[in-house]
């Protein structure tokens, strides 16, 4: 290694979920290089079509453990209640922000907002080298250390490599490592709306035979759309004016927000549920999109993945300053404590979207009856609200608000 420059973790991905844990372990004393594929863009002006992204209440306490909240709030648009329907059947389930004694169910930021905070909290930071445009070439992995190759020929080693570069992970193909993958065949359209009446900080969730439209709340009264549709459907949605479109939205979705006034910018992306089978392996921890990517119906994507972020500091800054942070058993512990929430998450994302993605018309009066059930027993609307919001029982300590 004497010809390599040597960092005690190297992080592969400077997005949101690389970009936290970097931040989450500024006080570790650890020496950290993140490396990004993606130049950096020059600062852009907010757009209407900025993308939405859902915090969890959980998400919200990671964040101020890392002391970023303040400078999220003042972007942020509180979630305060949650409305859940299922097209064309009764029954009802309503989450409210009051009934669970916290100030919001979750918040709403929008990307840009959220990676310029990132980008800048990154730039001040002493023990923290920033390796971008850059890709990593080959990985080969040792006893004691890891060493990377970059496609500018500079080799890198590390005690711990954590691969947080997204669903098509470099790292996860380069280690050949094996993925339980399932294709929904079923594409999810995202944009902005403006609707006629406004929003006052609540999300809906109407379950369609097709697959379930989400709107979350944002400022200036826009919503963020989130429609799934069958694979195959979606051309034609994309292809429409936006009087055709917002009157399909409209039959879909009903009248709770009056009418659809304007859209912005349709996007959509193809939903698939991936798994890695081997997250830890020696010396490399996969996170985020790298180890895992869900059905957005209960938009726990994201904040799986910073879950993640927070055990995996939590295990770093516990072990003794002079541990090895690439040790097998420091991985050991922090595979042990995911594993279950992983599981869990990934489990239930999949009942929904088999229980309330399907036109099975007994199976339709069903769901509005377990509603409607859910509705009128508190304890039920109190276990749910709390697994939405990303609270269990076992919580690292940046999730239970104490900083490292």
């Amino acid at each position: 290694m004497s010809n390599e420059t040597h960092y005690d973790l190297i992080i592969v991905g400077g997005g949101m979920v690389g970009a936290s844990l970097a931040i989450a372990l500024k006080n570790s004393g650890l020496r950290i290089a993140v490396i990004e594929a993606i130049a950096t863009n020059a600062p852009q002006q907010p757009s209407y079509d900025d993308r939405g992204i859902a915090l969890a209440y959980g998400s919200q306490r990671i964040f101020e453990s890392m002391g970023l909240w303040p400078q999220f709030a003042q972007h942020c648009t509180a979630i305060s209640d949650v409305h859940v329907s299922d097209r064309g059947h009764f029954g009802v389930t309503r989450l409210s922000a009051k009934d669970e004694h916290v100030p919001a169910l979750g918040q709403v930021i929008t990307a840009r907002v959220m990676g310029s905070i990132l980008k800048s909290a990154l730039s001040s930071q002493d023990n923290l080298s920033y390796l971008c445009p850059i890709k990593v070439k080959a990985v080969q992995q040792y006893d004691d250390f890891v060493e990377v190759e970059l496609d500018n020929n500079q080799m890198l080693s590390t005690q711990l490599l954590v691969a947080a570069d997204g669903g098509q992970s470099t790292i996860r193909h380069l280690l050949k490592l094996g993925a339980l993958e399932h294709d929904y065949q079923q594409t999810a359209i995202t944009a902005n709306i403006t609707t006629e009446r406004p929003h006052n900080g609540k999300a809906f969730e109407r379950f369609t035979d097709s697959g379930p439209i989400a709107l979350l709340p944002m400022s200036d009264n826009r919503s963020s759309l989130v429609w799934t549709v069958k694979t195959g459907d979606e051309t034609a949605l994309l292809n429409a004016t936006e009087h055709e479109f917002l009157n399909q939205l409209q039959a879909r979705f009903g009248h709770q927000l009056g009418r659809f006034l304007r859209v912005g910018q349709r996007h959509h992306y193809a939903l698939k549920r991936m798994q890695t089978d081997q997250p830890v392996q020696q010396r490399i921890v996969l996170i985020g999109n790298a180890a895992h990517s869900l059905h957005p119906i209960a938009g726990q994507g994201f904040n799986l993945g910073l879950r993640d972020v927070a055990a995996l500091a939590d295990v770093l800054v516990n072990a003794d300053a002079k541990h090895d942070c690439g040790d097998a058993r420091l991985l050991h512990d922090y595979q042990q404590w995911r594993v279950q929430d992983h599981d869990k998450v990934i489990k239930a994302t999949e009942h929904l979207v088999n229980i309330f993605s399907n036109d099975n018309f007994l199976l339709g009066h069903c769901r509005g009856a377990a509603l409607s059930m859910m509705d009128a027993l508190p304890p039920a609307k109190h276990w749910l609200a709390q697994k939405s919001m990303g609270l269990g029982n076992k919580q690292p300590r940046l999730a239970r608000g104490i900083p490292l």
